[in-house]
């Protein structure tokens, strides 16, 4: 039996998951153990189902028996098996660190009896999402990883949570309002939401009703992706959530919006019609996102904005619709989930040492702890695209790819995302400056946070003004663990290169696609461009 007919269980098992620790809401140390166990079974169950698509291609599974279009359908391909290694690793890492932290609190941050069966739960949602093959799963997908994550941003019940929350679930249910009002459309014009279905009955649509349909997704997608002008809500939801929460937000939910804006673009409204708005987009999110991240001293804040920032990146490249840009774009997709991950774990440990995640408040944490300031600097560097990162890899294709591309607006994308590399560089340089280079002598401000390196207990804690507590290894180990995974990115470039490639090639062929879910006898229609073909 192919390996690929496993793929549901990449959602079964967190699920599975989550009703066991749900059913364990008294025994803390029995659910760490099966969250973990069952998150790390489903990451090799993944990476087999990667192994699988690179050798034999993309394979299609009928849930239930009910064949395409009218069944429910999974499909993985090297693009959505890619993401999902990637997505469990670094969930399996905050899940280790998270736990690491709750027993260090003795769980008051973030309880177990909830905490668990939840992020399972989100990872479900996640899984479930980059396997559909209809939209209405996808949609699925995405009420299902939504609803784990209102619960998650409003734990502790404080009042900064409440607001934060209150507001991303707002925008999420008009996100999902959207996006369902869209589905309801996408199956009135073609009475099917199968995309390998849509992907040849689009195409007999006529050019106002298909464009109409394609703006309605892309502006779906859009707000859960925050995509400028649909960003004004991330900065600040995330920064209130606690330190592994705010960590896999800022990895994977946008990331889940623009893998559906890269399959939705690649799949069902191929071609160049939208583009120029596309590339307008990605230009203004690059820098608006980055100028909003310089004006920050929270280190939390200035991450979620070069989270928006780099999201730019990822719709340059899929706005390119070429192999190069699309290939590139997939390469820093699993990049980047991987460092901002990497960047929220280590500002929870940076808040954990010194007290506050403020750049006004720290001063002194090289000296005072050499580890965190690797931990930091190292992906810190690697998200600004210093050579030889993947972070620079990525940018590179990019660049290449626009610059390939030849158009005036490719070029001045090109010259944007320098711009905004540079400009990432400064605001990370500056944390790096005031929080662990500086003496604390020279801090600037009145409250701050000064940082002296003798112990004055033996609890783990230091008396008077300057309270600061040591880091369990548990979190600093999953930290390090991460931080290592995004350099390993770096040294398997070129394997990653190669899938990310081919996974872009295969998604703008779109044959395979189409006939491992409706057969191979299935005829592929034409892709209709304004601007010459792909």
């Amino acid at each position: 039996m192919n390996i690929a007919s496993f793929a549901p269980l990449a959602v079964v098992l967190p699920i599975l998951g989550a009703a066991l620790t749900f059913v364990l809401i008294r025994h803390s140390r029995a659910q760490r153990t099966v969250s973990i166990a069952l998150l790390s079974l489903t990451l090799g169950l993944e990476c087999l189902l990667l192994a699988s698509v690179w050798e034999g291609g993309t394979a299609a599974v009928n849930v239930g028996g009910w064949l395409p279009p009218w069944g429910i359908v999974m499909v993985v391909d090297q693009f959505s098996s890619l993401m999902l290694v990637v997505s469990s690793a670094v969930s399996l890492a905050v899940l280790v660190y998270a736990t690491g932290q709750g027993m260090a609190d003795g769980d008051q941050d973030a309880p177990v009896s909830i905490f668990h069966p939840t992020y399972l739960i989100l990872v479900a949602g996640v899984s479930n999402a980059f396997l559909s093959g209809d939209l209405f799963n996808l949609y699925v997908g995405f009420e299902i990883l939504l609803t784990a994550s209102y619960v998650l941003m409003t734990l502790g019940g404080t009042g900064p949570r409440i607001r934060a929350g209150v507001t991303y679930v707002v925008v999420s249910v008009v996100s999902s309002v959207l996006f369902l009002i869209s589905i309801a459309m996408v199956y009135g014009a073609t009475g099917t939401v199968n995309m390998a279905d849509l992907a040849i009955k689009l195409a007999d649509l006529d050019e106002g009703t298909r464009t109409l349909l394609h703006v309605m997704l892309l502006v779906a997608f859009g707000i859960k992706a925050a995509v400028f002008p649909l960003s004004f809500w991330l900065p600040d939801s995330y920064p209130t959530a606690p330190a592994p929460v705010t960590a896999v937000f800022a990895g994977l939910l946008t990331k889940v919006g623009v893998y559906a804006m890269v399959r939705t673009e690649t799949l069902l409204f191929p071609g160049d019609s939208l583009n120029t708005p596309l590339m307008v987009a990605a230009l203004l999110t690059m820098v608006v996102g980055i100028l909003g991240a310089l004006a920050q001293s929270d280190i939390k804040r200035l991450l979620s904005f070069t989270l928006v920032s780099h999201i730019g990146y990822m719709v340059f490249g899929l706005a390119m619709s070429s192999a190069a840009g699309l290939g590139a774009a997939v390469f820093y997709v699993a990049h980047h989930i991987t460092i901002q991950t990497s960047l929220f774990l280590v500002t929870g440990l940076i808040e954990r040492r010194g007290g506050s995640s403020s750049v006004d408040r720290l001063a002194g944490l090289a000296k005072l702890s050499p580890l965190l300031a690797l931990l930091f600097f190292v992906p810190a560097m690697n998200l600004a695209g210093i050579p030889p990162f993947s972070g620079f890899l990525g940018k590179v294709g990019l660049m290449q790819a626009g610059i390939e591309l030849g158009t005036p607006l490719a070029y001045t994308l090109v010259i944007g995302g320098v711009l905004t590399s540079l400009l990432t560089l400064l605001a990370v340089a500056r944390v790096w400056n005031r929080a662990f280079w500086r003496e604390p002598s020279d801090a600037d401000h009145p409250d701050a946070v000064l940082l002296a390196p003798r112990e004055t207990s033996d609890t783990g804690r230091r008396g008077g003004r300057n309270n600061v507590t040591l880091l369990p290894r548990t979190m600093v180990g999953s930290t390090l663990g991460l931080v290592l995974l995004g350099v390993s990115l770096t040294v398997f470039a070129g394997p990653l290169f190669k899938v990310s490639d081919q996974a872009a090639q295969d998604m703008l062929d779109r044959s395979s696609y189409i006939q491992a879910v409706l057969g191979e006898e299935t005829s592929v229609p034409l892709i209709l461009t304004s601007g010459g073909g792909k």
